[in-house]
Protein backbone atom coordinates (compact mmCIF):
# COMPACT_ATOMS: atom_id res chain seq x y z
CA UNK A 1 0.00 0.00 0.00
CA UNK A 2 1.23 3.61 -0.84
CA UNK A 3 2.17 6.21 1.66
CA UNK A 4 -0.04 9.39 1.32
CA UNK A 5 1.82 12.27 1.10
CA UNK A 6 0.84 15.29 0.87
CA UNK A 7 0.12 17.32 -2.23
CA UNK A 8 0.42 20.64 -3.66
CA UNK A 9 -0.83 21.57 -7.06
CA UNK A 10 1.84 24.60 -8.75
CA UNK A 11 0.62 25.86 -12.40
CA UNK A 12 -3.07 24.86 -12.11
CA UNK A 13 -4.57 24.71 -15.32
CA UNK A 14 -7.56 23.18 -17.46
CA UNK A 15 -7.28 21.45 -20.37
CA UNK A 16 -10.63 19.64 -22.63
CA UNK A 17 -8.16 17.31 -24.13
CA UNK A 18 -6.22 14.91 -22.27
CA UNK A 19 -2.15 15.46 -22.05
CA UNK A 20 -0.11 14.48 -25.00
CA UNK A 21 -2.95 14.26 -27.45
CA UNK A 22 -1.97 17.27 -29.70
CA UNK A 23 -1.35 16.44 -33.12
CA UNK A 24 2.05 16.25 -34.71
CA UNK A 25 1.34 16.87 -37.72
CA UNK A 26 -0.34 19.94 -36.78
CA UNK A 27 3.04 22.02 -37.17
CA UNK A 28 2.12 24.82 -39.70
CA UNK A 29 -0.73 27.15 -39.59
CA UNK A 30 -2.23 25.81 -42.56
CA UNK A 31 -2.05 22.06 -41.12
CA UNK A 32 -3.73 23.47 -37.95
CA UNK A 33 -6.41 25.17 -39.96
CA UNK A 34 -6.69 21.40 -41.85
CA UNK A 35 -7.21 19.92 -38.55
CA UNK A 36 -10.04 22.31 -37.59
CA UNK A 37 -11.83 21.57 -40.95
CA UNK A 38 -11.72 17.81 -40.37
CA UNK A 39 -13.36 18.55 -37.04
CA UNK A 40 -16.22 20.66 -38.60
CA UNK A 41 -14.91 23.92 -37.98
CA UNK A 42 -14.35 27.09 -40.06
CA UNK A 43 -11.58 28.50 -41.11
CA UNK A 44 -12.09 32.12 -40.60
CA UNK A 45 -9.29 35.42 -40.99
CA UNK A 46 -9.95 35.56 -37.09
CA UNK A 47 -8.75 32.33 -36.82
CA UNK A 48 -6.22 32.14 -39.09
CA UNK A 49 -4.67 35.52 -37.39
CA UNK A 50 -4.88 34.21 -34.08
CA UNK A 51 -2.88 30.81 -35.13
CA UNK A 52 -0.48 33.10 -36.98
CA UNK A 53 0.23 35.14 -33.60
CA UNK A 54 0.22 31.61 -31.40
CA UNK A 55 3.33 30.46 -33.96
CA UNK A 56 5.13 33.52 -34.21
CA UNK A 57 4.72 33.67 -30.37
CA UNK A 58 8.51 33.37 -28.70
CA UNK A 59 7.21 31.80 -24.92
CA UNK A 60 3.80 32.46 -23.94
CA UNK A 61 0.90 34.76 -24.40
CA UNK A 62 -2.32 35.98 -22.53
CA UNK A 63 -5.37 36.44 -24.54
CA UNK A 64 -5.49 40.39 -24.18
CA UNK A 65 -1.45 39.93 -26.14
CA UNK A 66 -2.97 37.32 -28.33
CA UNK A 67 -5.68 39.84 -29.51
CA UNK A 68 -3.45 42.99 -29.26
CA UNK A 69 -1.49 41.33 -31.78
CA UNK A 70 -4.66 40.12 -34.03
CA UNK A 71 -6.36 43.71 -33.70
CA UNK A 72 -3.30 45.34 -35.23
CA UNK A 73 -3.88 43.72 -38.37
CA UNK A 74 -7.63 43.73 -37.90
CA UNK A 75 -9.12 45.80 -35.71
CA UNK A 76 -12.49 44.78 -35.60
CA UNK A 77 -11.86 41.21 -34.02
CA UNK A 78 -13.24 41.35 -30.36
CA UNK A 79 -11.45 39.83 -27.42
CA UNK A 80 -14.68 37.62 -27.32
CA UNK A 81 -13.98 36.50 -30.24
CA UNK A 82 -9.96 35.52 -29.46
CA UNK A 83 -11.46 34.18 -26.39
CA UNK A 84 -13.85 31.15 -28.11
CA UNK A 85 -10.98 30.36 -30.65
CA UNK A 86 -8.74 30.05 -27.87
CA UNK A 87 -10.94 27.84 -26.25
CA UNK A 88 -11.87 25.55 -29.62
CA UNK A 89 -8.12 25.17 -30.22
CA UNK A 90 -7.36 23.55 -27.00
CA UNK A 91 -10.11 21.05 -27.18
CA UNK A 92 -8.56 20.16 -30.13
CA UNK A 93 -5.15 19.73 -28.32
CA UNK A 94 -3.41 22.07 -30.47
CA UNK A 95 -2.62 24.47 -27.40
CA UNK A 96 -2.74 24.40 -23.99
CA UNK A 97 -3.11 27.06 -21.14
CA UNK A 98 -1.58 27.84 -18.04
CA UNK A 99 -1.74 29.91 -14.92
CA UNK A 100 2.08 29.91 -13.92
CA UNK A 101 2.44 32.40 -10.90
CA UNK A 102 -0.28 34.74 -10.19
CA UNK A 103 -1.27 36.69 -13.39
CA UNK A 104 -3.44 35.57 -16.27
CA UNK A 105 -3.47 32.45 -17.74
CA UNK A 106 -0.95 32.15 -20.36
CA UNK A 107 -1.30 29.54 -23.79
CA UNK A 108 1.42 28.09 -26.04
CA UNK A 109 1.66 24.95 -28.55
CA UNK A 110 1.39 21.97 -27.63
CA UNK A 111 4.24 21.05 -29.44
CA UNK A 112 6.79 22.33 -27.39
CA UNK A 113 6.59 20.62 -24.15
CA UNK A 114 8.32 21.86 -21.78
CA UNK A 115 8.22 22.66 -17.55
CA UNK A 116 8.53 26.11 -16.13
CA UNK A 117 10.31 27.67 -12.95
CA UNK A 118 8.72 30.71 -11.99
CA UNK A 119 9.53 33.39 -9.61
CA UNK A 120 7.33 33.94 -6.69
CA UNK A 121 8.92 37.56 -6.27
CA UNK A 122 8.90 38.95 -9.75
CA UNK A 123 6.82 36.43 -11.59
CA UNK A 124 9.62 35.89 -14.12
CA UNK A 125 9.05 32.52 -15.98
CA UNK A 126 11.92 30.53 -17.47
CA UNK A 127 11.11 27.80 -19.57
CA UNK A 128 12.81 24.49 -19.07
CA UNK A 129 13.29 21.71 -21.30
CA UNK A 130 11.16 18.35 -21.14
CA UNK A 131 14.33 16.55 -20.29
CA UNK A 132 15.13 18.42 -17.41
CA UNK A 133 11.85 16.74 -15.93
CA UNK A 134 11.75 12.90 -17.28
CA UNK A 135 13.10 11.80 -13.94
CA UNK A 136 11.05 13.60 -11.15
CA UNK A 137 8.65 12.36 -14.18
CA UNK A 138 9.38 8.95 -14.01
CA UNK A 139 9.78 8.81 -10.30
CA UNK A 140 5.83 10.37 -10.26
CA UNK A 141 4.08 7.76 -12.15
CA UNK A 142 6.63 4.96 -10.01
CA UNK A 143 6.05 6.01 -6.66
CA UNK A 144 2.29 8.26 -7.20
CA UNK A 145 1.21 6.48 -10.11
CA UNK A 146 0.88 10.13 -11.55
CA UNK A 147 1.52 11.34 -15.02
CA UNK A 148 2.98 14.96 -15.21
CA UNK A 149 1.88 16.64 -18.42
CA UNK A 150 5.01 18.69 -19.72
CA UNK A 151 3.03 21.21 -21.14
CA UNK A 152 1.67 22.91 -17.39
CA UNK A 153 4.55 21.92 -15.79
CA UNK A 154 5.62 24.58 -12.85
CA UNK A 155 8.33 24.90 -9.89
CA UNK A 156 8.05 27.89 -8.17
CA UNK A 157 10.92 29.89 -6.82
CA UNK A 158 13.26 32.80 -6.65
CA UNK A 159 14.80 33.76 -9.35
CA UNK A 160 18.88 35.39 -9.40
CA UNK A 161 17.48 39.07 -9.13
CA UNK A 162 15.10 38.22 -6.11
CA UNK A 163 17.22 35.68 -4.22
Amino acid sequence: MRSKRAVYAVGVTKSAAPPGTAPAEAATVEEVLDLVRRQGGRVTSSRRLLLRALFDAHGHRTAEQLAAEVQAEAPDVHLSTIYRNLDELERLGVIVHAHLGHGPATYHLTSAAHGHFVCEVCGTMIEAPDELFRGLARVASSEFDFAIDPHRFAVLGRCANCR
